[in-house]
């Protein structure tokens, strides 16, 4: 009886070899279609990082370059505390305003003012700042508009202005100078306390809260203050002019209305950042020069070496292997 095997057909000779290879192959192209997806996904994600790089730096860039063939009115915002490490500082200030006026579509320059005021030193970097642009630009306005409060050396600042536009609910004023801190001597004596103080100087802690109040430094301050005090006062009469309408209390610290303070002459018209640059200076397209960080250059900003970090990594990758 023949086995049933004889039946069938006998294997090629060399038939694992032809199986090996085969499956090498598929092995290799597999290789290269997961090294090509690769390269693409590393591309993508170097073009995104590209193109947020390009979001992040493009519209500064261009407002720097002056590149904008669109007439249009320039803001720049006087928002918050006015002091260095602040949003709003002069350096900060300053180069927004310099870019506006360097950007050849600017028809008009708003500072949009919503401040209780800061330091007296940046409002006056600013305000000579303002005013040198006048003297250079006499063409180029510069118009301040107040939406809810322009006190102390926020309105330093706006009195440099050509004009100044309120709304009539607007805080307008305190054209003063502050100078405050605490005592804890009682304090101190109640909870037996001992303050142990050695100064080279006689004067070196001067208005030390831990000390008792010295009339001869208080005295001294006091000029201090007065002195800068003075100062605004001189600057908001060379930047109003003959509009103000002084009264006794006018440089007294006091604040008032926007529509009150029009009757003063301490501002000029009611009006809006819309209005202003629509029907006054003529441009009602608005663009902001502030010069802040967005939300992309502090994500930078945080994240420089490992943001750079990354690139460079991504950028390795792609060479072909």
């Amino acid at each position: 009886m023949e086995s049933s095997s004889m039946g069938s057909k006998p294997e090629k000779p060399g038939w694992e070899r032809e199986v090996i290879e085969k499956l090498a192959f598929a092995a290799v192209d597999e290789q290269k279609k997961t090294r090509r997806w690769g390269i693409f996904f590393k591309s993508l994600m170097a073009a995104y990082l590209l193109v947020l790089l390009i979001i992040a730096v493009y519209p500064r860039f261009s407002k720097d370059l002056g590149s904008s063939e669109n007439n249009h009115t320039a803001m720049i915002d006087i928002v918050g505390m006015i002091a260095e490490g602040e949003e709003t500082n002069a350096t900060a200030v300053i180069k927004g305003l310099r870019a506006a006026v360097k950007n050849n579509g600017t028809k008009g320059i708003i500072l949009h003012a919503n401040s209780p005021g800061g330091s007296p030193v940046q409002a006056d970097y600013i305000y000579n700042e303002i005013r040198a642009i006048k003297k250079q630009h006499p063409d180029l306005p510069i118009y301040a508009v107040i939406s809810d409060m322009c006190a102390s050396g926020c309105y330093y600042i706006a009195s440099a202005a050509d004009k100044i536009f309120v709304n009539p609910a607007s805080i307008v004023g305190s054209i003063g100078v502050i100078m405050n801190g605490f005592g804890f001597v009682g304090a101190m004596e109640k909870f037996g306390v001992e303050r142990r103080l050695v100064t080279a100087g006689e004067h070196k802690a001067i208005m030390d809260p831990f000390s008792p109040v010295k009339k001869q430094e208080i005295k001294y301050m006091q000029t201090l203050i007065d002195q800068v005090h003075q100062q605004f006062i001189g600057a908001v009469k060379q930047g109003r002019g003959e509009r103000l309408k002084e009264t006794p209390e006018m440089f007294s610290g006091l604040v008032w209305t926007g529509a009150e303070s029009i009757k003063l002459g301490l501002t000029d018209e009611i009006g809006s950042d819309d209005f202003v640059a629509r029907e006054i200076i003529g441009a009602k397209k608005i663009e902001n020069f502030t010069q802040e960080e967005r939300l992309i250059d502090r994500l930078v900003g945080k994240m420089g070496a490992q943001f750079g970090h990354a690139i460079g990594a991504v950028l390795n990758n792609l060479s072909l292997r």
